[in-house]
């Protein structure tokens, strides 16, 4: 693809990034089989060509308007296309950039602007959600069906295990997840144990991030990456051998702190280290010897829900299947399983109509062997197929657990 951007940008880091992705597309339109919102809306704007094209447009000094970022907006970042280009274009990077910089251009509608900021405050503050939520859950009954459903229920958390090892890994303990899901790092913490593996929190360390920085707040996103790392670094540096991603969405942002902290001088070797060093659970058991993870009660027919940001972002594609496989678990049968279920960090918030229809067809392609559960690996996934699904949903750790 030819380009010739502005000044304004062609001089600048991100520019010359956004630049080179964009030179790497070649129109072939293969991203838009793949892509969820496309195959709902078929419309060119809202599959990865289309919008690669309105990004070009405002790069080059084209007029954008409030329908080009809307576009934009519909964009779940699910990185599907990716998975499917055979160019290698790397468009989760060229949305991030492209709604950075047109949100410094265009203010939001007062009521988009507040919403967002809403988000910013309160997710990744994981006291002020955890408040929240149990206010949420504790009023769960006098609230309309819709809201209520999107409240998980109280998880009262195992214990975890008193043991130390010589082998240490590390969990980060998130802003949504110990409120919502205490259960899912316990659960690992306990099945590593069983490995002879210590799993550790470092209770500075919060967000990963992601909440900030796909919201266009890039600079907050970065200042709580470097948090993280501070936290990390003396584990690290005492011998650490693994940052253990028990959330995909977390894990895929992590594996991308070398990246965006690469020009950083003070961070910059620091955060490449901390990116090596993550790794999914999934893909950390997979290096284990599993014999001792055998489940000897059966939970019956798992559907595995695999997250867009484990799939795509981390690739890692079917080897939380093959823990479960080894474990003695039965896995059900399931279709479209490159498709988005429509959580996507804030998105089911932000765009909560396309969202519903995308986590219903979800639910429908997870649903169709009979399963006695469905597992997933990110919290927000688990929250948002929780919300509609006849039966229960957990992290997938948890049943190894039990």
């Amino acid at each position: 693809m030819q380009t010739n951007l502005v000044e304004q940008f062609a001089n600048t880091v991100e520019g010359q990034e956004a630049e080179a992705i964009l030179r790497a597309c070649v129109h072939c339109g293969f991203c838009t089989a793949t892509c969820p919102t496309y195959q709902e809306l078929n419309d060119e704007r809202d599959g990865p060509r289309g919008r690669i094209y309105l990004m070009k447009q405002f790069l080059e000094g084209g007029e954008v308007t409030e329908k080009t970022r809307e576009h934009l907006d519909r964009c779940l970042t699910c990185r599907s296309c990716e998975t499917t280009c055979p160019s290698g274009v790397q468009y989760g990077r060229l949305v991030d950039i492209s709604r950075g910089l047109i949100e410094k251009e265009m203010e939001r509608p007062p009521r988009d602007r507040y919403l967002r900021l809403a988000l910013a405050k309160v997710l990744p503050n994981r006291r002020l959600f955890g408040w929240l939520l149990r206010l949420g859950q504790f009023f769960q009954p006098l609230l309309p069906k819709a809201l209520a459903a999107k409240i998980p229920p109280r998880q009262h958390p195992n214990p975890w295990p008193l043991a130390s090892h010589e082998r240490v890994a590390l969990a980060l303990a998130g802003c949504v997840q110990p409120s919502a899901t205490p259960n899912t790092n316990a659960s690992a913490a306990r099945v590593l144990d069983r490995l002879g593996i210590t799993l550790v929190e470092a209770p500075e360390a919060g967000c990963c991030g992601a909440v900030n920085y796909h919201l266009s707040n890039h600079d907050a996103g970065l200042e709580a990456m470097r948090r993280n790392i501070d936290a990390w670094w003396p584990a690290i540096e005492a011998g650490a051998e693994a940052i253990v991603m028990t959330a995909s969405g977390c894990g895929a942002m992590v594996q991308d702190y070398g990246h965006l902290l690469k020009d950083d001088p003070v961070y910059a070797a620091k955060a490449r280290r901390v990116s090596e060093l993550t790794i999914d659970l999934g893909a950390y058991l997979l290096k284990q010897d599993l014999e001792q993870l055998k489940v000897h009660r059966n939970p019956g027919k798992v559907a595995f829900h695999c997250p867009c940001t484990l799939q795509h972002a981390m690739k890692e594609s079917g080897t939380v299947e093959q823990v479960l496989r080894k474990a003695g678990l039965e896995l059900a049968k399931t279709r479209d399983n490159h498709l988005c279920c429509g959580s996507a960090g804030t998105y089911s918030i932000t765009q909560p109509a396309l969202s519903r229809k995308l986590l219903s067809n979800k639910i429908e392609a997870l649903t169709l062997d009979n399963p006695a559960v469905i597992a997933t690996a990110n919290i927000g996934c688990q929250m948002h197929l929780g919300s509609q699904s006849p039966v229960p949903v957990s992290h997938w750790i948890e049943l190894l657990d039990r």
